[in-house]
């Protein structure tokens, strides 16, 4: 009852807004096409919108087809200016009565003073500051090309990795992966190898969404990231071929190849990309535990093979529908062999008692499939209609072979244990939404609704290797199966007057989960079952002062769900010592969000946030007995963190351009489990790069970041990093070479300490991130390409929670 009638209230709240926005003066828009002489569009070209006097009313500039719309405007005369590089100024003087006025193709005439040898490029900012979100244009850095994909996220505004590759957004973790408005699948060590694959050449662009409104998923403290993939333009096809060679300790490679066709009735596109290679890594951790210290060291190197395809097509049956379909299939193949070496000391004398030696290693073959079917509708009225049917399958094999060997400081073996386990999963995925929008009064009414369950099937087998024998060990092996519905309905309405835009939205979400452990040993059956339902405001406000400054201020309601291998209660050995489980009984955390934001001149773009996580759940280390310590992830504290960000993207001379992004936060975390110790810590970082260009189409960039001492997953307190890249491209004709070395200075490995309850951990960590690569492009085909459409599809929380 308490969910119909907070909706009821909600509905009627929009209704009485558009019965006061119906009675007042109707707004109007004006859009039109900016072309060449030769009818080509042009994108990125200014649009400034005068009063007869000169004074500016809006401003904006047309997309990369080049088209553009200035909506909620007052009908009386204006004055049209627009400008490009390279081409005449054009001053068109408009009179607006009522409605939607289409100006058509504008053509501009190319500068008289220029005619004689011109070139346009039509350069994107490397920073795009829209109400809702932040764009970064890849594509504008030279040091993006024959990197991938995770490396590409780093240089993201407001965007560091963590020393396990964890996506932090404005000092909060949590934060959803989508590729092309539609949510990826994997998590852990899946969604790395992933990002790793996919070339940064086939990326367009990443939106930061800090502020999702109610539309989205609740799901993600942090918000979303959206990877957009490059399209072509034009009728035709045209693709690409890249590969890139880095050396570090060993050799490794990612290569691609994207295809995009368009016709008049048909878009056909497809990618395929792979990772082959191998890496390492290493991870020191010294840990207090009762009177003893056990020093462990720990050396690894890491096989991999993935293969990525994603192939679609969109069928247009008319100027106003879609019908499409996108498929996608990752394949993973991967081998790590370890070897850990464990020194066990009296931490009263300081003698050494023995040596654990574990050569551990692990086999892993996961398949990732998606499809979606989705059916799109929008009219010239504001009227527009989305539905989408998806289905993902995770399925993984993986078989961890683990002896460990107690010796003697001379080596003389003590004891020997021997065990293998072995781990499937498979994961099945079914979602189906709807979206339909309306423009009611001055504004648009936007509601939809979300059905989505997920049905998970973990088999955990533990094996003492005896006499070289495999023996199931019946009291450490188990089945856990998981069942999750949620159902979601919002509504949203966004109007705008004169420089003001507003947005409020409202999203309910119920969560109907059951967990089942299944043991060989009955009494350690489980059944976990829990029904909430959630509710997820959101409200945005901006405002435009003048041509050079605009304000905005967001709030948003998010939750953040366990992956689903962190909610599995198997114990997973790491060695003899050290092994992790998960925790059935964790709570979700949520997060309040607000932000405020200022941008000037559409470069200079300051923000400032607060977030307050109850129920912070993280990855502590326990003790068991005076040996043994268990991973596992528990409800902690309350989290707050305070955050200020700045992004200037500017040119210094024509040859030299800067890019910059400085923040700082401040993360408190406030205990809420007696064995947590409260901490808090301020953190001051950057990223930037200076790219210069040179003679015969040769580029320099010299980039890098740093982070100060921070805290990582609410238990490290670690050290300051960073990292030094230098790179140099070459362009010709359809080619493009580049040569870069990461992390010159071999500055990025992570050191820190934690503690829990009366066990303490001092920790080091990296891998071979001072490397060298090797990148070359081939582009092929029609220059004109149409752009294949974005897509959102239905799997978006569901799919980001598969732990690795």
């Amino acid at each position: 009852m308490k969910i119909k009638y907070t909706f009821l209230a909600f509905m009627l709240f929009l209704s009485f807004t558009n019965a006061v926005q119906s009675q007042t003066q109707e707004k109007i828009s004006i859009q039109g096409n900016i072309v060449s002489e030769t009818k080509e569009s042009l994108p990125f070209v200014n649009i400034l919108l005068n009063s007869p006097e000169g004074t500016l009313i809006k401003a904006t500039i047309t997309d990369i087809d080049g088209n553009f719309m200035i909506k909620d405007l007052q009908p009386k005369k204006y004055l049209l200016k627009i400008s490009f590089v390279g081409y005449e100024t054009l001053t068109k003087e408009i009179t607006l009565t009522s409605g939607r006025n289409e100006l058509g193709a504008i053509q501009l005439k190319i500068s008289s003073e220029s005619l004689e040898a011109v070139t346009i490029i039509a350069e994107r900012p490397i920073i795009q500051v829209e109400p809702d979100k932040t764009i970064f244009n890849v594509a504008n850095t030279i040091s993006s090309a024959g990197n991938n994909g995770l490396e590409i996220l780093r240089k993201a505004p407001g965007v560091r990795l963590d020393n396990n590759n964890n996506v932090i957004v404005e000092g909060k973790s949590g934060v959803l992966i989508y590729i092309d408005g539609r949510q990826n699948y994997l998590q852990g060590d899946d969604l790395t190898a992933f990002l790793q694959s996919l070339q940064a050449d086939t990326i367009d662009s990443i939106e930061i969404i800090t502020q999702p409104s109610s539309k989205y998923d609740a799901a993600g403290n942090a918000g979303i990231i959206n990877i957009k993939l490059i399209r072509e333009k034009g009728l035709g096809t045209r693709g690409s071929i890249s590969s890139t060679l880095t050396i570090g300790d060993f050799a490794r490679t990612n290569n691609s190849v994207s295809v995009n066709s368009r016709f008049k009735k048909w878009n056909v596109f497809g990618t395929y990309s792979n990772y082959l290679g191998r890496s390492t890594g290493f991870i020191d951790l010294y840990r207090t535990q009762g009177n003893k210290i056990f020093d462990a060291q720990n050396d690894s190197e890491f096989d991999g093979f993935s293969n990525n395809f994603r192939t679609g097509a969109d069928y247009y049956l008319s100027k106003k529908s879609t019908l499409g379909t996108v498929i996608t299939l990752n394949l993973r193949d991967s081998e790590s062999r370890s070897n850990n070496r464990t020194p066990i000391i009296d931490r009263n004398t300081g003698i050494t008692d023995s040596i654990l030696r574990s050569p551990n290693s692990s086999n892993n073959n996961s398949t990732n499939l998606n499809a979606n079917l989705n059916y799109r509708y929008q009219d010239t009225l504001g009227t527009s209609f989305n539905a989408d049917l998806d289905y993902g399958r995770y399925s993984r094999e993986r078989f961890n072979n683990q002896p460990n060997f107690y010796t003697t400081p001379n080596g003389e073996v003590l004891n020997a244990i021997i065990t293998n386990q072995e781990t499937p999963i498979d994961i099945n995925i079914y979602a189906a939404k709807v979206d339909y929008g309306q423009k009611i009064g001055s504004g648009t009414f936007e509601t939809g609704f979300k059905v989505s369950q997920v049905i998970t099937d973990n088999i955990f087998n533990f094996f003492d290797v005896i006499n070289g024998n495999n023996i199931l060990n019946t009291a450490r092996s188990n089945q856990f199966k998981y069942d999750e519905k949620i159902y979601a309905v919002y509504s949203k309405y966004n109007f705008g007057f004169n420089n003001w835009k507003f947005q409020a939205g409202l999203r309910v979400e119920r969560t109907n989960s059951q967990g089942n452990l299944t043991a060989e040993d009955t009494s350690k059956n489980q059944v976990v079952s829990r029904k909430y339902t959630d509710f997820f405001p959101s409200a945005g406000v901006s405002y435009q002062a003048g041509a050079n400054n605009s304000l905005g201020l967001g709030y948003s309601r998010r939750i953040q769900r366990p992956d689903y291998q962190i909610l599995n209660p198997f114990e997973y050995q790491l060695d003899e010592l050290s092994f992790s489980r998960g925790n059935p009984f964790l709570q979700p955390q949520y997060t309040d969000n607000f932000k405020l934001s200022h941008t000037y001149k559409y470069t200079l773009t300051t923000s400032i946030s607060y977030s307050y996580v109850s129920d912070f759940f993280a990855q502590v280390t326990e003790a068991v007995g005076d040996n043994r310590n268990f991973l596992s992830t528990r409800n902690v504290a309350d989290q707050e963190v305070y955050n200020l960000s700045i992004s200037y993207p500017f040119k210094v001379s024509d040859w030299w351009r800067v890019y910059a992004n400085v923040y700082g936060s401040y993360n408190k975390y406030t205990a809420t489990n007696a064995a947590f110790i409260s901490t808090a810590q301020e953190t001051f970082g950057f990223y930037a790069q200076n790219t210069f260009t040179l003679p015969k189409d040769i580029k320099l960039e010299v980039s890098g970041w740093y982070s100060s001492p921070s805290i990582w997953g609410g238990t490290y307190e670690t050290k300051s990093l960073g990292s030094l890249n230098l790179a140099v491209q070459k362009s010709w004709k359809n080619w493009t070479g580049k040569i870069a070395i990461n992390d010159v200075l071999y500055t990025s490995p992570w050191q820190g300490t934690t503690q829990f309850g009366n066990l303490r951990i001092d920790g080091r960590g990296g891998s071979d991130s001072r490397n060298v690569n090797f990148y070359i492009r081939y582009s092929f085909g029609n220059s004109e390409v149409k752009e294949a459409k974005k897509r959102d599809g239905s799997l978006e929380d569901e799919k980001g929670r598969i732990g690795g």
